[in-house]
């Protein structure tokens, strides 16, 4: 019993080892995807300066029509006039002719707006461009070195599940159910040492009586407050 109390502390060094491993691993895993979201952001910035270029030069055009359709109409009117017989006619043709000048004028300096708006956002789409592929590469970098402290770890979980599995093979089928049923309990810690007539798992006084059959170390003996196994561990 003595040798299988042993293996049961081996166990559960070697389990937290696994879980501190794996936590590890997880954390590294989400550095990746906060490096990555990190790109994505600045690739959905730089998507929505481009959309927004795309939509003044949409804007701009719709502007140039609109300008053209005045001015053509200023011409028409101008050639018009040559033809007019009376001051009346004359006078209206000149307010229109006044109006579609002044909406040119007025589009003229919206078109000249959105093209200044639409370098603007160039410029800030170029310098962006270039921080993105800076950034591209030094996330793949980054990445890299993630991956290859994950690799690592898990070297680490392997070498210790080949433990855990040389370590369970000797155990009763029953007494790993119980070990693992407790480590699902008791947040991963399945054995308690005792010492100085206490459980150092739950810090609770134990019966004499219980604490004094330990040190015979002839039967599995569990914490009557917290059920985890109990391992005697005398101050050296």
């Amino acid at each position: 019993m003595k040798k299988r109390l042993e293996m049961l502390e081996q166990l559960q060094e070697i389990d937290l080892q696994l879980d501190a491993l794996k936590n590890s691993q997880n954390g590294l895993y989400g550095e990746i995807n906060g490096i990555e979201q990190g790109l994505d952001a600045s690739r959905e910035e730089l998507a929505g300066l481009e959309t927004r270029v795309a939509q003044l030069e949409r804007e701009k055009g719709e502007l140039e029509v609109a300008l053209a359709t005045e001015q053509e109409n200023t011409r028409r009117s101008e050639s018009h006039m040559k033809e007019i017989k009376t001051n009346k006619e004359f006078q209206a043709i000149g307010r229109e002719i006044t109006a579609a000048r002044k909406q040119a004028a007025e589009l003229e300096e919206q078109i000249l707006q959105k093209i200044g708006q639409i370098e603007e956002l160039k410029g800030e789409i170029a310098a962006r461009s270039a921080s993105l592929a800076e950034l591209e590469q030094n996330t793949e970098e980054r990445r890299q070195e993630k991956l290859a402290e994950i690799a690592a770890v898990q070297q680490g979980i392997e070498a210790d599940m080949a433990r855990r599995a040389e370590i369970t093979a000797h155990l009763p089928a029953s007494l790993l159910k119980r070990y693992n049923s407790l480590r699902e309990q008791r947040r991963g810690q399945a054995i308690a040492f005792a010492r100085d007539g206490y459980c150092l798992g739950c810090n609770m006084n134990l019966p004499p009586q219980l604490y004094n059959s330990l040190f015979r170390g002839d039967d599995i003996i569990s914490c009557p407050h917290c059920q985890r196994v109990l391992i005697l561990k005398q101050q050296q």
